[in-house]
Order: structure tokens, then C-alpha cells, then sequence
């Protein structure tokens, strides 16, 4: 049968019935495989054979959507760097695709609320799965939101919520002295789907550009329901599940702010200062170790003897078994770095309660305090870029409020 993409159409085969819109093969898509959007928003795929039968109920749309976007020149300026998460996007009426919004007249017909206070200047920097992220790809983003801090009142980073922790904490370290905040958005469901949390974690986190805070966040949301929006400081953001909506959380620390209508801080935070400065140098020959018991000593000389600093995650307070003991004493000695941090991720490493510990620090073990692992890995790289010498000094020093001055009750689940 003749039927095109966008065409509604009714498959009948052994497993049932199926009404909707012929959906764009992709690159996954086998031959046999017809794709369609259903009425409830999913896509679901159909392998057909001779005995299946499809039948046109109506030929697809001809065109998009004839509603053009007005450009509000006298809007909030905002910057907003594609690098590769669907967070915005639109419905292309002529086939029911979602498409990821690259240009500000796609973004404002994705979200029409933006164009009654925001003047949206968007670009796509690079377009690739947050897993594939590298230094380089951190290197390049902190430019491009650099040339952007001048004239943005705030700079939006569409990105993907794997590694978005990372990257984070690399622009956190970057760039100091913000004059306007950078804050990374994601989202959990794709925006084609109708749970999905991208529209909501967007649209809120333009409001952060109307305050006066000036620090590198995360905005994503704050529970499993369109409820309100969370605000977490770059260098104390984590992703601890892989799909609720809510899977960002603050360690160690309370959020910034929630989001509902209205900004509302719930603690303290960095106001906007300037001018920013752009340090973007960053030693790759760092590894992160997770410990893990009858770990092989041989492991962490072999990693180590390649770098020039470590991370250790550890058990519990920081700790490793005795006989990798010797192993960091060599590797200090040969002036690689080993900075320990814990598996615990609340709490702060404590290496003077234990023999075990007490002994790492004889060794040359330096504890980091109550430092995410990820965060310090993403510090050490940029501090032996930046201050040789001074590793140990910059490292249990609280540059961008990766380190906890105080304790505050905190939830950790």
C-alpha cells in the first residue's frame, strides 16, 4: 500500500489493531518495522508480513504549523548552547516527529511563553550523546559561554543528564568571577513522550536569569510530578537514578533554590560579581578509582604509575584494604597525587579515626573532605593544569563550594 510518513493510518496483524501516525525510519529501523505514534503520544514499532494489513484512514499534513515566533527585542537577553540534549523541541505537524530545537525561531515555537520576556540568541556548539563527553568538548563549551557572559543575562546549556555532573563542575572551575549564571538543563524523558520533564525543567530555569545569582547550577526536577523545579549547585549536583524525573540531587548540601512560579532561594548562594575569568586548562593523566574489596594492589601502581594524580573513592570514612598502603606511599613518592574521597557520598572522609587510615595519610594520602569523587577528579585535572605545586593547598581549599564550610541537615534518599 502507498502510505507516506505522517499519513494516519490502521494496522491490523496478529497481535491487534494499531491507529496512528506513520513515524521517520530510523537508523535502527528495520525493513520490516513500521513505526507509529500513537494517540496517547508513544511510539511503538509493528513488524508487518504478508498477513498484515494497513489500511489509510487520512494523508499526512502538507506543512507545519503556520504560527510564526515574534521576536521580542526589548526581552531578557539568554544564551542557550545546544550540545546535544533534546530539551526544547516541536511537533512537525507534516509527520508527528519531534524535532530538537536549534534555532530561536524553533525554540520559540517550541515554548511560546519565552518570547513575552526573553530575547533568545541560541546556537548549537556540538550535537552528541553526553557520554561521549571529553575534556575538549568541556574545553569548548566554557569558551563559547565565556563570549556569551557580556551581553546574556544568563546562559542555558541544553545537555544530557549522564555526565551533566561533570560538566558542571569542569565550567564551575573554568569560569569564576560569573557576572550571570550558567545552568545546565535536561531532561529524563525525551519531549515526545508526555511525561516528559523537558518543557518544565526549561522554562523554569529562564526564570533563574531574572535574579541575581551567579554560579554554575543544575536545574532539573524536584519530583516525579510537574510540580517545581530544583536548583543545585554545579559542583554538589548528582544523578542517583537512571529515570525518575526527580534523579538530581544536592550532596552534602542543601539545593539553592526551588522553582515553582516564582525563584524562591532556600540557601546561600554566589551573586553575580565579575570580570569573569577563563582558565580552561586541564591535566588529562587523572584517573578515578572506585575501591573495591580484594581489589589487586598491582591495579591502582598500574593506573597510577600513568598519572599524575588519582582519586580514590574509598569505603566508609575513605579507607582502602592495608596492602594497598604501599602502593600509594610508592606512588607519592614518585609525585603522583592520590587524593581520597568516599563511596558514601554524605559525609566527609575522615582517614584520622582508623589505623587504616592514619596509616594512608603517613603515606601520603590526602582526604578531601566531603568532595564528590567525580567533582574532585574534575578539580585535580584542572588544578595541576593551573597550580603546579600547589596540589595539596588548592585541593582541600573550597573555591567554588565543593567543599562544605558548615554541616546542614540534609535528606539523603
Amino acid at each position: 500500500m502507498d502510505f507516506e510518513t505522517g499519513d494516519l493510518v490502521e494496522i491490523k496483524n496478529k497481535k491487534g489493531i494499531f491507529r496512528g501516525i506513520v513515524m521517520p525510519r530510523h537508523a535502527f529501523s528495520g525493513e520490516d518495522i513500521i513505526i507509529l505514534k500513537l494517540d496517547n503520544g508513544y511510539n511503538i514499532g509493528i513488524k508487518v508480513d504478508d498477513e498484515t494489513k494497513i489500511k489509510i484512514i487520512s494523508k499526512g499534513l502538507s506543512k507545519k504549523t503556520e504560527r510564526k515566533s515574534k521576536i521580542n527585542e526589548n526581552g531578557i537577553p539568554v544564551s542557550v548552547l545546544g550540545t546535544g540534549g533534546t530539551i526544547a523541541s516541536y511537533i512537525d505537524y507534516s509527520t508527528g516527529a519531534v524535532k530538537p530545537a536549534v534555532s530561536q525561531e524553533e525554540l520559540l515555537l517550541a515554548i511560546p511563553e519565552i518570547e513575552e520576556n526573553y530575547r533568545i540568541k541560541s546556537r548549537t556548539i556540538f550535537s552528541i550523546l553526553s557520554e561521549n563527553m571529553k575534556v575538549k568538548n568541556w574545553k569548548v563549551i566554557a569558551e563559547e559561554a565565556f563570549k556569551d557572559l557580556d551581553d546574556s543575562r544568563g546562559i542555558i546549556i541544553p545537555h544530557g543528564t549522564d555526565t551533566m555532573a561533570y560538566t558542571a563542575s569542569a565550567l564551575a572551575f573554568m569560569i569564576q568571577n560569573l557576572p550571570s549564571p550558567i545552568i545546565l538543563v535536561g531532561a529524563q524523558r525525551s519531549s515526545d513522550r508526555p511525561s516528559s520533564d523537558a518543557y518544565l525543567n526549561l522554562i523554569y530555569s529562564l526564570k533563574l536569569v531574572e535574579t541575581d545569582l551567579g554560579e554554575v547550577v543544575i536545574s532539573m526536577h524536584g519530583s516525579t510530578s510537574d510540580t517545581f523545579v530544583q536548583v543545585h549547585r554545579g559542583v554538589r549536583a548528582r544523578k542517583m537514578h537512571t529515570s525518575r524525573r526527580d534523579a538530581f540531587r544536592s550532596i552534602n548540601e542543601k539545593p539553592i533554590a526551588i522553582i515553582e512560579n516564582e525563584v524562591r532561594f532556600i540557601s546561600s548562594y554566589r551573586k553575580r560579581s565579575g570580570p569573569p575569568v577563563l582558565r580552561t586548562g586541564m591535566d588529562e593523566k587523572v584517573a578515578l578509582l572506585y575501591y573495591y574489596p580484594n581489589m589487586d594492589p598491582e591495579i591502582l601502581l598500574d593506573i597510577g604509575s600513568r598519572m599524575h594524580g588519582i582519586i580514590i573513592a574509598g569505603t566508609g570514612l575513605g579507607h582502602v584494604s592495608n596492602d594497598m598502603i604501599p602502593v600509594i606511599r610508592d606512588l607519592v613518592s614518585r609525585g603522583v597525587f592520590v587524593g581520597v574521597t568516599s563511596q558514601c557520598l554524605y559525609g566527609s572522609v575522615n582517614l584520622n579515626v582508623y589505623s587504616t587510615g592514619r596509616e594512608m595519610i603517613i603515606a601520603g594520602a590526602v582526604p578531601l573532605k566531603d568532595m564528590l569523587p567525580e567533582v574532585a577528579y574534575v578539580k585535580l585535572m584542572w588544578v595541576l593544569e593551573n597550580y603546579p605545586g600547589e596540589e595539596r593547598d588548592k585541593m582541600l581549599q573550597n573555591l567554588v563550594g565543593e567543599i562544605s564550610e558548615r554541616r546542614v541537615g540534609i535528606e539523603y534518599v
